[in-house]
């Protein structure tokens, strides 16, 4: 099993933190980003490979990041330059997907994750539910606001967990459980992301293939527990930095105990 690190976006929000440094490798309670979501998909038994994919601008910090910090990763980490240099020329996370599985020769069962998304919890959870179903799964998430999931997706399973629904920034959410950036693609789905891709569809945000390819093949859904961070602002930034020191203080007393 492969996986692939969402690294390539410039983070204009964030500015003027995320001006000459990407976001995945911002701190968080002391630590880059990135590593904290690698150390949730630690326990994702199978995993045997890592692909950052990053952007031109910001390729060699995460080299740098490899060569140093890197080696302590649960993985082997390998760093894909998409070549972009702005927002005007990106590829979008579908195609940076699409990137690597075409430029890394990736043949293999494929677990995505956004490196801004944090998780309190690991995901070993996540990695039981994908080889019980070996289907496409979807990590989701109860914002428990109909005002907040606007800014993300709105979804529906049914009673198996499978998606009966799924609409990108709805205007009109039905529910406040939303799909986040946590995925796996088991090896016979590749070909459809590459279909999508081939058909000219909207290569950006990556729910919009979830939307497309739930309507092809049943897409399951696995809920995440504790709590999410999905790092788009300095307030949601200052928020994960608060509770992640919090917890790392915790698991220290309870070792000392």
């Amino acid at each position: 099993m492969k996986s692939i690190v969402l690294a390539a976006g410039y983070a204009t929000r964030l500015y003027p933190l995320t001006l000459n440094r990407p976001k995945p490798l911002l701190p968080v309670a002391g630590r880059p980003m990135l590593e904290h979501v690698l150390a949730a998909l630690a326990p994702v038994r199978d995993i045997n490979h890592v692909y950052i994919v990053t952007n031109a601008r910001f390729a060699d910090q995460f080299e740098q990041w490899a060569r140093t910090q890197g080696s302590h990763a649960p993985f082997p980490c390998t760093v894909v330059n998409d070549g972009t240099t702005d927002d005007s020329n990106k590829r979008g996370a579908i195609g940076d997907i699409h990137f690597v599985l075409e430029t890394q020769g990736v043949d293999d069962d494929l677990v995505i994750i956004a490196g801004d998304n944090l998780f309190s919890e690991p995901l070993a959870g996540f990695g039981e539910y994908c080889r019980q179903r070996h289907a496409p799964v979807l990590g989701v998430y109860d914002v428990g606001d109909l005002e907040q999931i606007k800014k993300y997706n709105a979804i529906s399973t049914d009673a198996d967990g499978r998606i009966t629904f799924f609409e990108e920034k709805p205007a009109q959410p039905r529910s406040t459980l939303t799909g986040i950036a946590l995925y796996y693609y088991p090896r016979q789905t590749l070909p459809l992301i590459r279909q999508y891709v081939a058909e000219g569809n909207n290569p950006d945000q990556p729910g919009r293939l979830v939307q497309w390819m739930y309507t092809r093949t049943p897409f399951y859904t696995w809920r995440v527990p504790g709590l999410w961070f999905d790092i788009g602002s300095k307030e949601t930034l200052e928020e994960a930095d608060r509770i992640f020191r919090e917890l790392a203080r915790g698991r220290a007393g309870g070792a000392g105990a």
